[in-house]
């Protein structure tokens, strides 16, 4: 029996997934909950890296190094986006105090090709302000501190999550690249008409070579 789109797209997710978590010092995640035999609908997400959040208390902003949202791929997913519910305390424009995230234009024009560690990458990028909307936010007391971001500089992380691979130098047993011999396409003669209007018969005439500005273009007067 065939798989369904749906299915293969969640093993599809999952391997991206396991794939980034090799590639990057800063992503891990967990599927918690049953599997029913096949690939996960539910994943709790954990970044390593540079964040920021608010003590309410007292008003200061403070950095955070470890990040949690829950992603779950519900029954329209990739038709429709997944539910993001950020679990961990953060200070983002795009991220209201209840945990909802804001996606900007991807929460209205979703894009059934984005696929989850793509999502991934989205996310990590808004947790260091890498990404941020200040124009029309979730967190208006976030996003006015976003513009002066006093006593921070931003990113607040400068790593990509793919951080493992990122600038690697290109393999050595790659072959060099050369440049190949350029073929020039042969000269072609354009007979010129005489003054009366005809083609010189065979009779000898006395030639000049000019030196043209084109260096394509020869010229015989």
């Amino acid at each position: 029996m065939r798989e369904s789109p749906r299915l293969r797209r969640l093993r599809t997710d999952l391997k991206g997934m396991e794939a980034l978590r090799e590639e990057s010092s800063i992503i891990d995640f967990e599927v918690p909950g049953p599997l029913h035999g096949g690939p996960p609908e539910n994943y709790l997400v954990r970044f390593l890296g540079k964040g920021v959040w608010r003590d309410e208390n007292s008003e200061q902003i403070h950095v955070r190094e470890l990040h949690e949202v829950n992603i779950q791929l519900g029954a329209s997913y990739p038709r429709m986006m997944p539910e993001l519910q950020w679990k961990s305390p953060i200070f983002h424009p795009n991220i209201s105090a209840s945990g909802i995230v804001c996606l900007g234009g991807y929460g209205k024009h979703w894009v059934p090709s984005l696929n989850l560690d793509e999502l991934c990458v989205m996310l990590w990028d808004m947790i260091r302000y890498q990404n941020y909307d200040i124009e029309s936010p979730y967190n208006r007391d976030a996003a006015f501190w976003a513009k002066s971001h006093a006593g921070f500089t931003l990113p607040l992380d400068v790593r990509p999550l793919r951080d493992k691979v990122a600038g690697k130098a290109p393999s050595k047993t790659e072959p060099p690249i050369t440049a190949k011999p350029v073929e020039l396409a042969p000269a072609e003669v354009v007979f010129l008409e005489s003054a009366n209007g005809d083609i010189a018969n065979g009779d000898i005439v006395d030639a000049e070579i000019i030196e043209p500005e084109d260096p394509d273009i020869l010229f015989i007067d």
